[in-house]
């Protein structure tokens, strides 16, 4: 095994930079448990203190009340701060362990009459708790040690201090060696929930999306449709149905190949005209629907439809329709003299229940492009009343 992989748990950085954001996720959440445990843990002693309780001196109340205010302190900024916290988990990882750690210390010193507990306590609880690299591990581990075996030494008889040299020598090396197993079996959950998350993103665009020209396929276009029937009361939205002209011609003239590649073409020319590009073939659960975004889908053979939003009327519609279909005829193959397509248009009303009622619409205004001559956009007459 490479040093490299020893320090990323026996996993290459490539890996690791892959699970970072698990890595972070799963930090914060152990910095909240432990932050929390240690909340408690304090005021428990605090109250002790106060009431002198258990042997637990009133000399100690500001000792234990600088500690739980710094647990207060970092609980709150994680509250009003999550998605922060979450960025800049490995701050949050340091400063919980200084937390625990200089605690454990401290407390060591104010004992100076017997081993330390406390500190071996902390000290392995924190170590297996965080995932961040062995080296970083390491480097916090000999910082630790030395600074408690130093005012250990410095505090403690010598018989004393040498009994915790040789305990935090067996508890640096079980921690050490814990750190290396916990944090490998977490890398290899989260490799395999990574895993998991690639093939659910793979199944669900091979379930939405046409393979052909990456459109929505027939089902994916209405389920989403209908979800923004819900804003047709709060902004302008229509429905386009494209239907290419001659199609059977081409595929007869000049061959399926041919008729794929004019398929293609129009949905790529749809994906530009819609601004879907560089975002379509995503797993959907991640679409933000709220904002103005297109729909653009592919309902079989030469059959297309599209959701517009983002324009305030219906000219504005029209010009962006207009634009694509002259981008459409100007495409030149061989043998191939521009793509010509009809195109029904309808608007979207808080009166459409579903979307079939406005499909029909914008079907009776394709063939309306039909009958009076094929390759232009046809609006619907049809006045809603809202």
């Amino acid at each position: 095994m490479t040093a490299k992989r020893f320090n990323h748990y026996g996993f290459d950085s490539e890996t690791y930079r892959e699970c970072l954001g698990l890595i972070r996720s799963t930090n914060k959440k152990h910095v909240m448990i432990l932050n929390t445990w240690f909340f408690i843990v304090n005021l428990l002693y605090l109250i002790f203190s106060i009431m002198n309780l258990f042997g637990v001196s009133q000399e100690r109340i500001p000792f234990y009340s600088i500690y739980l205010a710094a647990t207060v302190a970092l609980g709150a900024f994680m509250f009003f701060a999550p998605h922060f916290s979450e960025r800049k988990s490995g701050l949050l990882v340091y400063f919980n362990m200084m937390i625990l750690i200089s605690y454990g210390i401290l407390t060591s010193v104010a004992q100076p009459y017997m081993p330390a507990t406390m500190y071996l306590v902390l000290f392995a609880v924190s170590s297996i708790s965080y995932i961040g690299s062995m080296l970083r591990t390491f480097l916090m581990t000999v910082v630790s040690i030395t600074i408690f075996l130093v005012t250990s030494f410095m505090y403690k008889t010598f018989s004393i201090a040498y009994h915790d040299m040789y305990n935090v020598a067996i508890v640096t090396m079980l921690s050490l060696g814990l750190h290396y197993t916990f944090q490998h079996t977490r890398m290899q959950q989260f490799v395999l929930y990574q895993k998991d998350l690639q093939v659910q993103r793979e199944l669900e665009i091979k379930s939405s999306f046409d393979a052909l020209t990456s459109l929505l396929n027939r089902g994916r276009f209405f389920s989403l449709a209908e979800e923004l029937l819900s804003f047709a009361d709060k902004e302008y939205m229509v429905i386009c149905l494209i239907d290419l002209d001659g199609f059977k011609q081409i595929n007869d003239s000049l061959g399926h190949q041919m008729g794929d590649k004019v398929i293609q073409t129009v949905g790529k020319t749809m994906l530009s005209t819609f601004g879907l590009n560089d975002s379509n073939r995503t797993n959907i659960s991640s679409w933000d629907l709220e904002s103005p975004r297109c729909l653009a889908g592919r309902l079989g053979g030469d059959e297309f439809i599209a959701l517009i939003r983002g324009k305030k009327t219906q000219e504005e519609v029209h010009e962006l329709l207009n634009e694509m279909l002259k981008e459409l005829n100007a495409v030149q193959f061989d043998g191939l003299n521009g793509i010509h397509a009809s195109l029904g248009v309808t608007q979207l009303s808080n009166v459409d229940k579903d979307m079939d009622s406005a499909y029909k619409r914008a079907d009776e205004a394709l063939y309306a492009s039909k009958r009076a001559g094929k390759n232009q956009i046809h609006f619907s007459e049809e006045v809603l009343v809202v």
